[in-house]
């Protein structure tokens, strides 16, 4: 099986399609992207899933955008079924172009689609501009302009990249409600080789209460905060065992391999019913976090050495 790390063979990664994706072009913005072997696939469930069974070596999947906040299909699907880690990162701005068929004007479009993610991110500029028009869900914003090509729809929201593989054109361009939206993409591989520490990582996992008490949430964010790590990023979800029952999903600065990051780690894994690691990689903004006075690996080694001297009675 080819390995996604391997210099000597072509990676084989998926992403949500189909071609003319925002999460295609995050992927093709990957070191080794020029040499994969890219497949389309038509959800993330669908990309994620050609990875644990080893159709693929790597999956790339939309985890959050910073106007619509996290990427909820992402989230629970790996939470879920068998485990796979984040290796990789990319941090990709997002603006949105109006492609319709040749010859149509703003006056004809009456219907328009894009993916359910997109539509709140432009909300207001459809209000101003096309207040009448009815709104569809498409599986992707490239599915959006396939149809649109198709006839089904009058126009797509999707990138402005997306026009030429359709047919299309971009009547309209740079929309959106928010100036720099960004979305985060993750690269998604099976748990076979570890990304090692940089300096500038991040760490995602996922953490299951033991039951609904007063607290709960407190004792979990207590095991970074003492231990001076920041969390970036925290968003609860339903397990589907029923109302209350709920996991967190979190971004934490740091790597696995920090000793702050291990030790909040193993006191997650104490007071929870289940946690599960979903990577160490590398910030795509290359931000290193600021250590207070006692979070620093060698502190957390003499602290340590410190302990073993008086448990044999040497001080």
């Amino acid at each position: 099986m080819p390995d996604a790390h391997s210099t000597s063979a072509a990676p084989r990664w998926t992403y949500l399609g189909p071609a003319g994706t925002f999460t295609e072009a995050a992927m093709r913005s990957l070191p080794g992207a020029e040499h994969a072997e890219a497949t389309p696939m038509e959800s993330v469930p669908a990309a994620l899933d050609a990875v644990r069974r080893g159709d693929a070596d790597g999956a790339v999947v939309a985890l959050e955008n910073s106007v619509e906040g996290a990427v909820s299909i992402t989230l629970d699907e790996l939470a879920t079924g068998s485990s796979l880690v984040i290796t990789a990162e990319v941090l990709l701005p997002v603006s949105f172009a109006l492609l319709v068929r040749p010859g149509v004007t703003l006056d004809d479009v009456k219907t328009l689609s894009s993916h359910s993610h997109a539509q709140p991110q432009v909300r207001n500029w459809l209000a101003a501009n096309l207040p009448d028009a009815q709104w569809y869900s498409s599986a992707s914003n490239a599915d959006a302009a396939r149809q649109v090509q198709e006839g089904r729809y009058d126009a797509a929201l999707a990138g402005e990249f997306a026009a030429k593989p359709y047919g299309l054109v971009p009547l309209i361009t740079d929309i959106h409600d928010v100036e720099g939206a960004v979305t985060r993409f993750v690269l998604v591989e099976r748990p076979d080789r570890p990304t090692g520490p940089t300096g500038a990582d991040r760490t995602t996992v996922v953490a299951y209460i033991v039951d609904d008490h007063p607290g709960a949430l407190l004792e979990i964010l207590q095991e970074f905060a003492v231990r001076g790590v920041n969390l970036t990023r925290i968003e609860s979800r339903p397990t589907g065992d029923g109302l209350g029952h709920y996991f967190f999903s979190m971004d934490a600065e740091g790597h696995v391999a920090d000793a702050r990051v291990g030790e909040a780690l193993m006191g997650l894994r104490r007071v929870c019913a289940a946690v599960r690691f979903l990577g160490s990689y590398p910030r795509a903004d290359g931000i290193r976090p600021t250590l207070r006075r006692g979070t620093s690996d060698s502190e957390f080694e003499n602290a340590s050495a410190w302990l073993a001297r008086a448990r044999a009675g040497e001080i």
